[in-house]
């Protein structure tokens, strides 16, 4: 986790590099920033505001009745799995058409041993900005060490499935449709044997109709058997005594379960030689980076390699995160990866990547060359440089303003509370990033934005919805050892248009994840392609979200989902949500609530 190891990474790495060939080089990589720093500079020109919109955000986390409280180890972290805990799900587990949330616990050390039970929270949305706890209710009733959360509908049946990473397995619980959870782990085959899971994603990587479950995992843990704190040459930071890890320990492999369509799953990681080197896994997420059709697997890892899979729409899957460049940083050397995500940033029409990462290090901001390979422009855009006093953990696309670009919102705190009271230049607590896109180039507003952002805390899970379905998003942040910060969006007076889009599959995975959806309206085209689960053990908001800026009518959409099949729909009003059903076109339409909060 800890990129302050650079000078011995780059011997490390050395053997990495040399295969890296021309297109990973470093002269390529500037060769191909300057190329697009320049046809950048031509979309900015008339995008010279920051927070043009006016927007701010709100703490409303009490007023909404949240009642949480994460528990991550004790206060000194002394162990390496202290530091990371903080899954959040936005989705609508009862299908009322509003968004609940879900909290993801952790434990200590003391209380593991003693049995002491802690489980996830699920909060209902009573639809008028308030929240109640019905985790007892719902049955989620697990206990143990938690991280991570995925979610999806992996037997097609019309209610959102969840899926629990723990420090010793995971755990799936069914959506049984009537408020209700059933732990079907030990049916499903996916357990995770023992190991430390922290993200997951369900994607269907062979477009069978079915959602598969990748699991990140992330060291070979004995908690009987845990390294001393600041015990070697792996547990220090800049001469001072940290939790070990994870160089050092020994990495625990990923798993890739392929849904048999009969309630269970097989193991398909050997087969398909899903993360062979056993990497430290931190970030998941499915992409279509190549747009041909079957969804592509990035991977996030700590101090090594970070993993591109293209998938050969043959039900193989080849690692060439090296030959696409996001692997490594853009001098060579293994990152500190954390949260990942993937939108179309420029409006060009690909999915590009971005990815978190330790201080010391730039996040990254990938852009997708259409090419098969990606250029690191986190400098160019003016995404990068303001992070590396920073340790970035969830990250998340989104059009906060709605005028049609993709923002990003960085949830950032750091690992080790022992830097506090050095002259590092970084700090335990730290506050989060809000980047206004400002037409393929990025400024930081977090502290335009009210005084929320201006907040400092060690942050970690970071999931988006829109929770009183105004159309303007909303975020949930997780902190350690405190509670979540629920931020609303508040919108200034004259609000940009909007769109929402459900989808359901019939042919292809009753979530649509995986589909692309082209939208026209105001003279431009936006992609994105559904999704709930990235960032950071996290999971968001499943309903594709469009900002149209002026634009009071889409002239055009177009789905192709991952069957094949290719709905057009024309003419709808904005500032609504569609529900669109494979084949059969606009099933539904809800106007967007003016929520009693805006202005």
């Amino acid at each position: 986790m800890r990129c302050f190891y650079r000078l011995a990474l780059m011997a490390m790495v050395a053997a990495f590099v040399a295969f890296a060939g021309p297109t990973t080089g470093k002269a390529a990589g500037q060769a191909r920033a300057t190329k697009q720093s320049r046809r950048h500079a031509g979309t900015t020109a008339a995008r010279t505001t920051q927070n043009s919109a006016g927007v701010t955000f709100e703490d409303v986390t009490r007023a909404a009745g949240i009642n949480f409280h994460l528990t991550c180890g004790g206060p000194q972290k002394l162990y390496i799995m202290e530091s990371m805990c903080g899954g959040v799900a936005v989705f609508d587990y009862d299908n009322d058409g509003w968004m609940d949330i879900l909290l993801v616990d952790g434990s200590t050390l003391a209380d593991l041993r003693a049995g002491h039970c802690h489980h996830v929270a699920l909060d209902r949305n009573n639809h008028d900005g308030t929240f109640t706890d019905v985790t007892t209710k719902a049955g989620l009733s697990h206990c143990g060490w938690g991280f991570g959360v995925a979610v999806g509908d992996y037997d097609n049946d019309g209610y959102e499935d969840v899926y629990i990473t723990y420090l010793d397995g995971g755990v799936l619980y069914h959506n049984n449709g009537n408020g209700t959870f059933t732990d079907v782990t030990a049916k499903a085959g996916v357990g995770n044997g023992g190991r430390w899971g922290t993200s997951a994603a369900f994607g269907d990587y062979d477009n069978d109709g079915r959602l598969d479950l990748y699991v990140t995992n992330y060291v070979d843990l004995d908690l009987n058997h845990l390294p001393a704190f600041g015990s070697g040459p792996f547990c220090q930071y800049r001469g001072i005594p940290v939790s070990c890890g994870p160089r050092g320990l020994k990495g625990s492999r990923d798993r890739l379960y392929h849904n048999n369509g009969d309630g269970t799953f097989t193991d398909v990681s050997d087969k398909l030689g899903i993360d062979a080197e056993a990497d430290y896994g931190l970030g998941v997420i499915w992409l279509d980076y190549d747009k041909d059709g079957c969804l592509d697997l990035y991977v996030s890892n700590d101090s090594s390699p970070s993993r591109l899979y293209h998938n050969n729409c043959k039900g193989g899957l080849t690692e060439v995160g090296m030959e696409a460049g996001v692997a490594f940083s853009a001098d060579g050397l293994p990152q500190a990866g954390m949260g990942v995500d993937s939108a179309d940033y420029d409006n060009d029409g690909w999915p590009d990547l971005v990815k978190t990462n330790f201080s010391d290090d730039t996040n990254n901001l990938y852009h997708n060359d259409h090419n098969g390979s990606f250029t690191d422009q986190a400098g160019p855009t003016g995404f990068g440089p303001i992070s590396t006093a920073f340790l970035g953990f969830g990250v998340k696309f989104l059009d906060y303003d709605n005028d049609g670009w993709m923002d990003v919102f960085v949830a950032n705190g750091h690992v080790d509370p022992q830097v506090d009271g050095h002259a590092f230049g970084v700090s335990y607590a730290e506050r989060n990033f809000l980047f206004h896109n400002l037409g393929g180039r990025f400024a930081e507003v977090g502290l335009e934005v009210g005084q929320a952002l201006r907040q400092t805390g060690v942050r970690r899970g970071l999931a988006v919805g829109d929770f009183e379905n105004k159309g303007f998003l909303d975020l949930v942040v997780t902190q350690l050892d405190g509670a979540p910060v629920l931020l609303r969006n508040h919108p200034a007076k004259a609000r940009n248009h909007w769109i929402a889009i459900k989808t359901v599959g019939r042919k292809s995975n009753r979530d649509g994840f995986g589909a692309r959806i082209e939208l026209k309206a105001g003279g431009r085209t936006q992609v994105q392609e559904v999704r709930s689960n990235s960032s950071f053990l996290s999971a968001s908001d499943p309903r594709t979200h469009f900002g149209l800026g002026a634009a009071a009518q889409v002239d055009e959409i177009t789905i192709h989902w991952p069957s094949g099949t290719v709905d057009t729909i024309r003419k709808q009003p904005a500032d609504q949500t569609l529900t669109v059903e494979e084949g059969s076109g606009v099933t539904n339409q809800i106007p967007g609530r003016r929520s009693n909060h805006q202005p």
